[in-house]
């Protein structure tokens, strides 16, 4: 495919600058149609990504990297909205796991999402005005079809890696499935080849604070120049309690008292935890766009790879040559051990090469973004192995 040179789409998210050292936020004006799942295609969109480190002659140490729900392109570094570490600054990086001086890494901002890639935020070209929920319901599949069309641009036939956890991984699981013969290997952490029903119940929670909000006005805020932050920060705040895990949570704020001796006999935030999620609540709402929370929520809610396969997991990866390594911890009980386990089963069953790491922690889901040694030995050990399978060497790969 022949792609245009980088432009910018011209929203105020493209004034954010990029951390010195790391590839320069661009974005992708992609001239041929994305048919979407819904019947809808896109035209001449933009992809926001971020490059980390250099692309080897040969272009075989291109590693993708997906994010969730509640990220962004901005994987390392400084994240220029936010001024705090990119969300996966822990691992990827110089020197790091993911290191930038032997693999050349792409992160790109998810299709829905809002910061720069087209998604409700976004201006739709027919109208002048940003999209709203005129935008179209997107899957995690039309998320990797925009993907691929971006490392189509980038001109790489075979990405040594993708990796992602939670939403993420069901982005890993897709490009393996959908695009095998372009993925080296694959490593799904913290996720699962469907959404429960557990799971769309608590984003159904969510999405109903957010439409419940006066300031949504049926999707229309940005329009009307109101914001539904208040909705947004209770949907955030459901959501980041189904992240962590009751250990988690005791070892963390027990029911420690927040700035005073004794409680108020009020609604104020007594304990330590109420005053913790309302913070996160309040600078979730400062760099997130609620009708993108809606979409991406629900991508998540509609995926489940074994559908198009008449319910048989094992079909989405039959014949795949890629190395997968599957990763889960034990106190995740928001995509528990059980899924992994089905994901592996499933790849066993197509004779597919799978490796598969059950990590005990007492961090909860999001134990793949924090200080995990045990997490980190496992994913450090799977991708110096698959550089010696795959002649990578101990270099940078030129």
């Amino acid at each position: 495919m022949t792609a245009p040179p980088d432009q910018s789409p011209g929203q105020s998210s493209a004034t954010l600058a990029s951390e010195p050292g790391t590839g320069h936020r661009t974005f992708l004006g992609v001239q041929v149609p994305l048919r979407l799942d819904c019947g809808i295609e896109l035209s001449e969109f933009p992809v926001a990504y971020q490059t980390y480190g250099e692309l080897n002659t040969d272009k075989s140490n291109a590693v993708l990297v997906c994010h969730a729900l509640s990220g962004d392109q901005f994987v390392s570094a400084t994240h220029p909205l936010t001024g705090k570490p990119g969300w996966w600054d822990m691992v990827v990086g110089p020197g790091k796991l993911v290191d930038s001086e032997r693999y050349f890494i792409i992160c790109a901002n998810i299709l829905g999402g809002c910061m720069g890639t087209i998604g409700p935020k976004e201006v739709n070209p027919g109208t002048g005005q940003p999209w709203g929920l005129d935008f179209p319901v997107i899957t995690v599949a039309d998320m990797v079809r925009a993907q691929a069309m971006l490392v189509d641009h980038l001109e790489i036939d075979t990405l040594f890696c993708v990796i992602g956890g939670s939403l993420g991984g069901m982005q890993v699981l897709e490009w393996a499935a959908s695009y095998p013969e372009r993925v080296r290997t694959a490593v799904p952490i913290a996720t699962a080849p469907y959404h429960s029903a557990q799971n769309i119940a608590f984003d159904e929670v969510g999405r109903q604070a957010i439409m419940a909000d006066p300031d949504w006005r049926g999707g229309n805020y940005l329009i009307q120049g109101t914001n539904p932050h208040r909705g947004l920060a209770i949907a955030r705040m459901v959501a980041h309690i189904t992240y962590l895990s009751e250990p988690a949570l005791h070892n963390k704020f027990g029911r420690r008292l927040q700035d005073r001796d004794a409680v108020t006999f009020g609604f104020d935030a007594d304990f330590q935890v109420e005053s913790y999620l309302r913070h996160q609540g309040s600078t979730f709402v400062d760099r997130f766009d609620a009708n993108s929370y809606l979409y991406i929520t629900r991508a998540m809610d509609y995926f489940d790879l074994a559908e198009r396969y008449d319910g048989v997991l094992a079909e989405a990866f039959l014949g795949s040559e890629t190395r997968f390594c599957v990763i889960s911890f034990t106190s995740d009980w928001l995509y528990p051990t059980s899924e992994s386990r089905r994901i592996v089963h499933a790849l066993n069953a197509a004779a597919a090469n799978v490796s598969f790491a059950e990590i005990e922690s007492d961090m909860g889901h999001d134990a793949f973004l924090l200080e995990e040694p045990k997490f980190w030995r496992v994913l450090s050990g799977f991708l110096d192995g698959a550089r010696e399978h795959f002649g990578l060497g101990t270099g940078n790969g030129t």
